[in-house]
This record gives structure tokens, C-alpha cells and sequence, in this order.
């Protein structure tokens, strides 16, 4: 089992790092901060410092490991030159076993409540969408480069625990016109990280995947 190597170990990554911990695993996180190392290590996740805006000055990824790479891009431009760094500092010699991204599903644009494949034409209309567009091309190109496998999974909005509008619905404040909502998909947390752990398994092919609801 190669150890787990998490970049942007939020409310998902956590998720994922306890399920690999269940497996046995030894879980690596990407951590700048000292309030991030300090939540890591309450969780027995292994603390590697490092600072996506400063790739040059990362750390060494763990000897074949499995990364998942779940931090996003800067809030501002339309490309995302986080993920462009972190694969520049991989050194050929010390390549990863294999590389999970979350992307969005609104890469594919407003194609208007038109049902979406994954090889439906990707339209990015907004800066956000583009990031994630242009850090799924930087990873595909380096795993052409580098032989590494890469799955990519575009998701649409994660729901789950603190990300629903209860406390909204509870005061009886309007949240969406039945009239203005159209066809949509979520998926939740902990789904979620349970098809990233799936995606992270040998056996998996690599590729592009819509990750969302059934419906």
C-alpha cells in the first residue's frame, strides 16, 4: 500500500485520510500553517511544510505515493499556476505512483440543463472554471510526460454536514424560486471521498469522470 499524500487536506481530505487510515495507510499532508499542522496532527496525519505559492521551496513527496491534490487555484487569472508548480518540482526520478484531482464540473459552461457526459465539449464561462480547466490540462500533459496515471473527477457542489442552508430555510428567508431552479447535481461528503479512495486504487483506470448524484 504506497502512503497517502494529501495537498489541501480540508473537510475531503480529512475524510479521505481516515479512510485510508482505516486500510492501514500512512496518511502525508501538505500543511503552511500552524494552526493546519496542529488540526493534522490531532488526526495522526503525518506534517509536510510547504507553501503551494512558493513550489520551489516544497517538499520531497514521499516515495511513491499516492497523491491527491485538492487545494484550489488563486481567486484571481484563468490559470491555476499552483498545480503548474507542484509538478514542476517533482523530480523525474521521484515521481508519484499515481495522481487524484478534484475538478468542477463547471468546466463543461451553462449548457442549460442539457445532460452532460464526459465527452461533452468542455466551455469554461467563468475565471473559476477556467482555473480548473487549465490545472486538469497542466496534469494531463505531465502524466503524458511522465507515464503517471491521473484520474481527474469533476464534481459539482458537495453537500454534507455545515454546507446545507439550514439555519436560511429556518428563519423562512426565500433561497431559490422553484421557477428559476433548473437541472442540477450534487454529491455528498462522504460519497465523495469514498470514490476518491476508489480512484486512488491501482485497478482503477485512469481518466476523466463526472462524480455527482444518480440523478
Amino acid at each position: 500500500m504506497p502512503p497517502i499524500y494529501i495537498i489541501g487536506c480540508g473537510d475531503i481530505g480529512l475524510r479521505v485520510a481516515r479512510l485510508w487510515q482505516a486500510r492501514g495507510a500512512s496518511v502525508h499532508a501538505l500543511a503552511r500553517s500552524p494552526a493546519s499542522e496542529a488540526a493534522l496532527q490531532t488526526r495522526n496525519v503525518t506534517v509536510l511544510h510547504g507553501d503551494l505559492d512558493q513550489a520551489e521551496n516544497l517538499p520531497p513527496l514521499p516515495a511513491h505515493s499516492l497523491v491527491y491534490f485538492f487545494a484550489p487555484p488563486p481567486t484571481r487569472g484563468v490559470t491555476d499556476p499552483r498545480m503548474r508548480g507542484f509538478l514542476d518540482a517533482i523530480p523525474n526520478d521521484h515521481l508519484p505512483a499515481r495522481v487524484v484531482y478534484i475538478s468542477t464540473s463547471g468546466v463543461y459552461g451553462d449548457v442549460r440543463g442539457a445532460w452532460v457526459t464526459e465527452e461533452s465539449p468542455v466551455n469554461p464561462t467563468i475565471d473559476r472554471s477556467r482555473r480548473r480547466l487549465d490545472a486538469e490540462q497542466a496534469l494531463q500533459a505531465w502524466a503524458a510526460r511522465t507515464g503517471v496515471p491521473v484520474v481527474i473527477l469533476r464534481v459539482p457542489g458537495i453537500y454534507g454536514p455545515g454546507r446545507l442552508p439550514v439555519e436560511v430555510i429556518k428563519s423562512g428567508r426565500p433561497i431559490l424560486s422553484e421557477a428559476e431552479s433548473m437541472y442540477t447535481n450534487r454529491i455528498h461528503a462522504d460519497d465523495l471521498a469514498n470514490i476518491c479512495v476508489v480512484a486512488g486504487e491501482s485497478q482503477s483506470p485512469p481518466g476523466i469522470y463526472n462524480v455527482s448524484d444518480g440523478h
